[in-house]
């Protein structure tokens, strides 16, 4: 396999990133895979965003945080909304129906803030999650899941042509990179759970390049977010065993903990919570050009 040195940091140095704030209805009515054991704390959860949007700042991201939304419960989790690479922005389809009606302030903030370039998915039965789609910087993973189907990893490979992109089936978890992460160039983290080996197994048979592996524990320890030479990972609170290992195995200077603990409770990880986002030529100023009258009434889709 080649390896393909030389370029992988350069393509995870992000300039922007767009978050959302938590709604009131995220502590009732967000999606969640069980219940947790104690109710979602909402001013923890808030406070936790708070200190992850600060954590993005800290890398040197400019952060566009887009308006709370009652009618959304998950609008939190924007990175299932869009996949964007090299000033190209696919608008998903979201697997869940509920989570439709979130892609419109998306499509429109990086239409008209941003100045990406928008494709959109042109086939009805696709479903596609972002937190299934794994940039590695030379090629696409797209995980097969409860969230995503192939027509919607059909969808990834053609608005992205330039980059090889296969397709890898994901059982036991809500997405792929509940699994397996970036966690560096050329470096994947996994957890050690069988569900997560058997999904790195695929992987390494379909891939076009060579990475290396960090294992960790936890299988939550295993989501990493990698940005500007920068890893922001769980703390040793949430991730006891795994810890130790990232300690010892990634440079203590470059990298951030980060609790994230009462937005786990509905499934949220370090990467669902923001769109990361390169620098394109003119990108317009961080103020809101997204009114209602852009967004009019939610389509409802049935899948």
């Amino acid at each position: 396999m080649p390896t393909g040195k030389g370029k992988a940091p350069d393509v995870f140095r992000y300039h922007y990133a767009i978050v959302s704030r938590i709604p009131n209805s995220f502590k009732d009515s967000s999606l969640k895979q069980k219940e947790p054991a104690k109710p979602i704390d909402l001013e923890k959860a808030r406070q936790q965003h708070e200190e992850y949007v600060e954590t993005l700042r800290k890398l040197g991201i400019d952060v566009l945080e887009l308006p709370l939304d009652e009618r959304h419960p998950d609008c939190v989790f924007v990175e299932d909304t869009a996949v964007v690479i090299n000033g190209t922005a696919l608008i998903c389809r979201p697997g869940a129906s509920s989570r439709l009606g979130e892609v419109a302030v998306i499509r429109q903030t990086l239409r008209k803030e941003l100045g990406l370039k928008i494709v959109e998915v042109d086939n009805d039965k696709a479903t596609i999650d972002g937190g299934d789609v794994l940039w590695t910087g030379k090629e696409i993973v797209v995980g097969l899941s409860g969230r995503t189907n192939q027509e919607g990893a059909q969808a990834i490979a053609k608005a992205f042509p330039e980059y090889a992109t296969c397709m890898v089936r994901v059982e036991g978890a809500l997405h792929l990179k509940s699994l397996m992460s970036m966690a560096g160039p050329e470096l994947i983290a996994v957890s050690r759970s069988p569900a997560a080996q058997k999904v790195l197994k695929r992987v390494q048979e379909q891939v076009t390049y060579s990475y290396m592996i960090l294992t960790v524990e936890e299988e939550e320890a295993a989501n990493m977010l990698y940005a500007n030479g920068m890893r922001v990972h769980l703390p040793d609170t949430t991730i006891p065993k795994s810890f130790p290992i990232i300690e010892n195995k990634l440079d203590f200077q470059n990298r951030y903990a980060q609790d994230i603990s009462e937005l786990q409770k509905a499934d949220g990880d370090l990467t669902s919570m923001s769109i990361l986002i390169q620098k394109v030529k003119h990108p317009k100023n961080f103020s809101s050009g997204v009114s209602d009258e852009d967004l009019g009434d939610f389509p409802v889709v049935t899948l």
